[in-house]
């Protein structure tokens, strides 16, 4: 927390400099004398409640602008999500504003039936072939290779051949959903 504090000044000092102003300019907008909001820039006063919300009105800021956000943990602790045999893995947060999946297609005997729904999709083949049919089209990817297509068209995917498919799959918001349903976890 000590450390936190110590940046309220040198973020103050910023927010004044950034709109150009003065000491004097700003201490005197808020009632404060010169020296009182130097010492707070420096460090050397305690910065409170009744000094912050005066000076942070007049620079149209907000008080948690001057303390530092704390960086959330960046890893994704997401079980998978099984669906007839497809295993889904989110890769992303709920909160993401991107829906990116790591997704197993095991072999079949037959392709899934198409199916149709809003939304956009962006694929990558990581291992195996996988099977897409779009409309008339019926697709063979290997690793490497990449597609993307409007999920408003009829479409269908599927392991090709004996071995399963890995797939990178890059979805827009809602478009997973359409293919697991409420989510199941392992």
């Amino acid at each position: 927390m000590e450390t936190a504090l110590a940046q309220v000044g040198p973020r103050l000092r910023q927010a004044r400099q950034d709109k150009g102003w003065t000491l004097e300019e700003l201490a005197a907008g808020a009632g404060l004398s010169a020296s009182t909001l130097s010492r707070l820039e420096s460090g050397k006063r305690q910065a409170t409640l009744e000094l912050l919300l005066p000076l942070t009105r007049l620079l149209g800021i907000r008080i948690d602008d001057l303390l530092p956000s704390e960086v959330p943990d960046p890893r994704v602790r997401q079980e998978a999500i099984q669906m007839g045999g497809v295993t889904v893995v989110p890769l992303a947060s709920e909160s993401s504003p991107v829906r990116t999946y790591l997704t197993t297609f095991p072999p079949v005997d037959e392709p899934p039936e198409l199916t149709s729904h809003g939304g956009y999709e962006w694929l990558f083949v990581l291992d195996g072939a996988l099977r897409l049919r779009v409309g008339p089209r019926d697709l063979t990817l290997g690793p490497g290779e990449a597609a993307e297509f409007d999920t408003r068209h009829p479409h269908s995917l599927s392991a090709a051949g004996e071995a399963p498919a890995r797939v990178l799959s890059i979805f827009t918001e809602g478009t997973i959903e359409a293919h697991t349903g409420p989510r199941r976890r392992r």
